[in-house]
């Protein structure tokens, strides 16, 4: 089954917000598989106007963020839950990440990220971003969450 969310059901599914909250719209879910969803980069970003002002790119570590948000929607999907005040979803590990062309205002990242392995509250994903078709980032992911007392 394949479903979409928009902004008010990513809010409901996400803890972060402005200006950390990197996901606009998911475009489909398939929970224990696979996810689709975007960003759509503008100039607005608070990051543009200390990061290259003369030349905006959005940095690396905030299209990985991006990423493992997109990771815990489907893991939240997947666990059929949302996140709550006595749990925080953790990264537990980045691997192979790389970074193939830089991301600018006006551009639309599509992440496709797939579940490739979960064990004992532990997730792996694979995940990519992509601009026009492009592959702009990609890496292995690895998140858990963790109950806080």
């Amino acid at each position: 089954m394949s479903t979409t969310m928009d902004i008010h059901a990513i809010l409901e599914s996400l803890p972060h917000r402005y200006p950390f909250l990197l996901v606009d719209r998911v475009l489909s879910v398939e929970p224990g598989k696979e996810i689709v969803a975007l960003k759509n980069v503008t100039i607005n970003e608070p990051f543009f106007p200390g990061h290259y002002p003369h030349h905006p790119v959005m940095p690396g570590v905030l299209i990985i963020e991006a990423m493992a948000q997109v990771a815990a929607l489907l893991s939240f999907k997947s666990m059929d839950s949302k996140p709550d005040e006595k749990s925080v979803y953790y990264f537990a590990g980045i691997d192979n990440a790389r970074f193939k062309r830089p991301v600018s205002p006006g551009d639309q990242l599509i992440f496709k990220v797939s579940l490739t392995r979960s064990m004992r509250g532990v997730f792996k994903f694979a995940a990519t971003a992509e601009v026009d078709g492009q592959l702009a980032a990609e890496a292995e992911l690895m998140c858990t969450v963790k109950s806080v007392a």
